[in-house]
C-alpha cells in the first residue's frame, strides 16, 4: 500500500457505512417469508443469515470486480466521486427502509455512483455497455425469472404432496425452509457484500493505494463481510413486514418454493459477474410463489408501491450523488458538509422510525382489515390453475383468505399463532 489519505479512510468509513445499510435493509430478502411462515423464530433467523453473510463474502469476487473495474472510468475517479457516490446510496436506503419499500441497495449504489461519476468526469466515464448488460437487464430480468420459477416451483410442490397429510407436509416444508433462506442468505452475502468490496477497491485504485485493475485485498473483503453481516443481525424489521405479509400470504410450501427459486438466480448471477438486485429477485419469487397457490393473492397496490420505488432508485441516487459531488468539488470543507448532511439526514430519519417502532417482537402483525380485489393478473392465474385431486386437500391445507370478510369472520373461528 502506497498510501492511505484522510479522504481515502473516510471514505473507506462511508463504504462500510452503506455496506451495514445493505445488511439490515436486504435481511428480508433471506428470511421474510420464513418468518412470516413461523418456520423459525425471528431472532434466530436474523442471527443465521448474518452468519451465512459473511461466508458468502469469501465465495467470489466476480461481482465485485464488475463495480471495481468494468461500471466506470477507473482513470477519471477521485475517492470524494466514491464518497458522494456513497451518500445518495445511503439515504436512499434509509429513505426506503423507514417507509417499509423492498427497494433495491444494489441499484443505489449503482445510481449514486453514476451520477458522481457523471457529474466529475462527463457522461463518457460511465460505461454504458456494462450498465446494460450486467445491470439494467438483469434489474428486468431477475424477478421475471424468479417469479416464473416459483410459480412453477408452487405448483410442483402442492401437486407432489396433494395426497400427503396435511400437518407432516407443512412441517416438512418448514425444515425445507430453514435450509432454502439459509442458501440465499449465503447467495446474498456472495451477491451484495462484493459490491461494497467493489466501491472500496476501487476508491483505493482512485486514491492511489492499490494498482489499477487488483482484486480486493483480503482486509477489504473481511470488513465487508463483517458489516453486511452485523446489519443483517439487527434486522430490516420494517422491509421484513412487507415482504412477509404485505405482498402475499406464503404457506411454508410457498415459501419453500419461493427462497429456492430465488436463490438459484442469484448465485447464478454471481457466477456470471451479474451485479443483480437480491430485492428485485426475492421479490419476484414471492409473488410467484403467492399466484402459484390456488386462491393465492397478491396484493397489487403493495406490489405497485414497489415497483415504483424500484423505478426511482436508479435516477434518485444518482441525483443525489451528483449534487453531493458538486459540494465535494469546492474542497475540504465541501467534503465535510456532505458528511454533516450525511448523518444529520440519517439522524432525522431514525428518529422518525421511532415513532412507529417494528421489531422482533411485532413484524408479523398486520392492521390490513379490508379486502383487496384480486385483480386482473391473479384471477387470470387462478382461472388456469388446476383444482386439487378430489379428496386431496386437508382442513389445515385450504388456503385461507388474505383479507377476511364479515361474513367470513364470523364463520371462521379465530385463531392464535405464536412465533
Amino acid at each position: 500500500m502506497e498510501s492511505f489519505s484522510l479522504i481515502l479512510a473516510i471514505v473507506v468509513v462511508t463504504a462500510l457505512a452503506f455496506d451495514f445499510t445493505n445488511g439490515f435493509h436486504d435481511t428480508a430478502n433471506a428470511m421474510a417469508t420464513t418468518i412470516s411462515t413461523g418456520a423459525m423464530k425471528p431472532k434466530v433467523a436474523v442471527a443465521m443469515s448474518a452468519v451465512l453473510n459473511l461466508v458468502g463474502a469469501f465465495l467470489s469476487v466476480e461481482v465485485a470486480n464488475t463495480i471495481s473495474k468494468g461500471l466506470v472510468d477507473e482513470a477519471g475517479i477521485r475517492p470524494e466521486v466514491i464518497f458522494a457516490a456513497l451518500v445518495g446510496a445511503i439515504l436512499w436506503n434509509l429513505l426506503t427502509w423507514l417507509v417499509g419499500l423492498p427497494s433495491s441497495s444494489s441499484h443505489a449504489l449503482m445510481g449514486g455512483l453514476i451520477g458522481a461519476t457523471i457529474a466529475s468526469a462527463g457522461v463518457g466515464a460511465v460505461h454504458g455497455d456494462v450498465l446494460v448488460t450486467k445491470v439494467l437487464i438483469p434489474a428486468i430480468a431477475a424477478p421475471l425469472v424468479a417469479g416464473i420459477a416459483a410459480l412453477l416451483a408452487t405448483r410442483l410442490t402442492y401437486s407432489l404432496g396433494r395426497k400427503a397429510d396435511g400437518n407432516a407436509s407443512k412441517k416438512g416444508y418448514r425444515s425445507g425452509q430453514i435450509a432454502s433462506a439459509g442458501l440465499v442468505s449465503l447467495a446474498h452475502g456472495t451477491n451484495d457484500a462484493q459490491k461494497t468490496m467493489g466501491v472500496i477497491t476501487l476508491a483505493l485504485v482512485a486514491g492511489g493505494a492499490v494498482a489499477p485493475d487488483s482484486d480486493p485485498p483480503m482486509w477489504v473483503i473481511l470488513s465487508a463481510g463483517l458489516a453486511i453481516a452485523l446489519g443483517t443481525y439487527l434486522g430490516g424489521w420494517r422491509i421484513i413486514r412487507t415482504m412477509g405479509k404485505g405482498l402475499t400470504d406464503l404457506q411454508p410450501q410457498q415459501g419453500f418454493a419461493a427462497q429456492t427459486s430465488a436463490a438459484t438466480v442469484i448465485l447464478a448471477s454471481s457466477h456470471l459477474g451479474f451485479s443483480l438486485s437480491t430485492t428485485h429477485s426475492v421479490s419476484g419469487s414471492v409473488m410467484g410463489a403467492g399466484l402459484g397457490r390456488k386462491g393465492g393473492v397478491v396484493r397489487w397496490s403493495t406490489a405497485t408501491r414497489m415497483f415504483v420505488a424500484w423505478g426511482l432508485t436508479l435516477p434518485a441516487a444518482a441525483l443525489v450523488g451528483a449534487l453531493a459531488e458538486y459540494v465535494t468539488g469546492f474542497g475540504s470543507w465541501g467534503t465535510a458538509v456532505v458528511a454533516v448532511f450525511l448523518i444529520a439526514s440519517s439522524a432525522a430519519i431514525w428518529k422518525l422510525s421511532r415513532r412507529d417502532v417494528v421489531d422482533h417482537t411485532n413484524v408479523n402483525d398486520t392492521d390490513i382489515d379490508a379486502e383487496e380485489p384480486a385483480g386482473v393478473i391473479t384471477t387470470a392465474i387462478a382461472a388456469v390453475t388446476p383444482p386439487p385431486a378430489s379428496g386431496a386437500a386437508t382442513a389445515s391445507e385450504e388456503p385461507v383468505p388474505a383479507f377476511p370478510t364479515q361474513a367470513t369472520a364470523e364463520r371462521t373461528p379465530t385463531t392464535t399463532t405464536t412465533v
